[in-house]
């Protein structure tokens, strides 16, 4: 196993648990770790998280010691159902009532005013960050704890988030007590986090519930202000991906956004933006939507397929994986499509432009014939596909429409023709 460096005396545990057939006893060890003060890798449906029981301090600052992350950066608290809030929230206003009967269990985090908490879950704030997972096994993982738990991402800190058990290995194996391994995230992006303090309530972060479906849960606008969309940092993070450089790969990463993803001139002025980088003697990669892969390989230029535009689930699922990959990739450095800013789209373009440091190309100009991609080839072998007939809102989520199909094509990051480096699928 990859390691890091580990704390004293610390030794990371490895565990296997099936969320359709969970092994109490297995997922027992990593709940007395939690009771114990330990830090516990765990699966959600969103992306794994870092988990500590949130009414300990001294387990708490493990969690910023082994990702290396600012403490100025509040935590996310999970717990297993409403119930539980009156625990870790003063108060929860009507708005948030609505939003947990339309999204809980779900990818939905409400910013609420806080109880009596560690200073190291709010980063002194006055209000908490609070979620219930739709995933079986951290529901269960909580319960057996018997204290919330908070937890961000199980990944080092600023990297991209992790969707599998073997990129929380890459980033902290060694460094914290068990890694519960339950196979590969449903939406490989973070849940969406509203301040519901506030009125109207304010998109703090867009995650897997798309801000149009809080507008219709709650009968009323959502503000989206210029650091959820990835445009600005915020002086004060009010929630976790506020602040600071996150998602990021080591190489270098450029984004290249337009008004219009559709026009020939768009994928021609990506294809610039490549070859402008290998001139300067970088091997480069293009990161595209599926319907546009074809255009940069007949153009000569190394390309790896995120997922169709029309299905922005899937691209959303593979984001992270991707940007990890490059790193394990021959590429010195790559280019990524931007994506329509509406539904998943809004947050994937959240994470691509912080995952860039906002090294932003605009491609402008008149739009242009639209570019139609040939039609694909029948495939060869069978086995390629996504699984179908999953519930795309995730185990045990209520009345959550999650903006776009299930995924078609290669799980893998690397996938429909792409180099290697990729998480495995499981």
């Amino acid at each position: 196993m990859p390691g890091h460096g580990r704390p004293e005396g610390a030794r990371t545990r490895l565990i296997r648990v099936d969320p359709e057939r969970i092994d109490e006893g297995a997922l027992g060890e990593a709940a007395e770790a939690i009771r114990r003060g330990g830090l516990v890798a765990f699966p959600t449906e969103t992306v794994y998280g870092l988990g500590a029981d949130a009414t300990n301090p001294r387990a708490l600052a493990g969690i910023f010691e082994a990702k290396g992350r600012p403490r100025d950066n509040p935590l996310i608290v999970h717990v297993p159902g409403e119930e539980w809030l009156p625990g870790v929230a003063s108060a929860v206003p009507p708005a948030a009532r609505r939003l947990i009967d339309r999204f809980w269990p779900g990818p939905l985090t409400l910013v609420l005013r806080a109880a009596r908490l560690p200073a190291e879950v709010t980063a002194g704030l006055p209000t908490v960050a609070v979620r219930c997972p739709a995933h079986p096994v951290a529901l269960r993982l909580i319960e057996l704890s018997g204290v919330p738990i908070a937890a961000p991402s199980a990944n080092a800190s600023g990297r991209p988030s992790p969707t599998s058990a073997e990129h929380v290995i890459e980033d902290l194996w060694g460094l914290v007590d068990v890694i519960v391994d339950s196979g590969e995230t449903l939406y490989g992006l973070e849940s969406t986090i509203i301040d519901v303090t506030r009125d109207p309530p304010a998109l703090l972060r867009p995650g897997a519930v798309p801000v149009e479906d809080l507008e219709d849960a709650l009968g009323s606008r959502v503000v989206v202000g210029d650091a959820a969309r990835g445009l600005a940092d915020s002086e004060v993070a009010l929630s976790p991906g506020m602040k600071y450089r996150h998602y990021a790969p080591r190489k270098p990463l450029v984004l290249v956004e337009s008004d219009d993803y559709s026009g020939e001139g768009y994928l021609e002025g990506v294809a610039s933006v490549a070859r402008s980088l290998a001139a300067e003697g970088r091997r480069v990669i293009v990161m595209a939507s599926d319907e546009h892969v074809g255009f940069y390989r007949a153009a000569g230029l190394e390309a790896l397929a995120l997922g169709p535009r029309s299905n922005p689930f899937a691209v959303a699922r593979r984001l992270f994986a991707a940007l990890r990959s490059l790193d394990g990739s021959p590429a010195d450095a790559a280019v990524v499509e931007g994506f329509e800013e509406r539904g998943l789209g809004l947050a994937i373009m959240n994470r691509l432009r912080k995952a860039s440091g906002r090294a932003v190309v605009r491609v402008r100009g008149p739009r242009s014939r639209l570019y139609r991609a040939p039609a694909p080839r029948p495939r060869a072998a069978a086995g390629h596909d996504a699984p179908r007939g999953r519930d795309a809102r995730g185990p045990g989520a209520r009345g959550h429409r999650d903006g776009g199909p299930e995924p078609s094509g290669a799980m893998e990051a690397g996938g429909a023709g792409g180099w290697g480096g990729s998480a495995r699928s499981r």
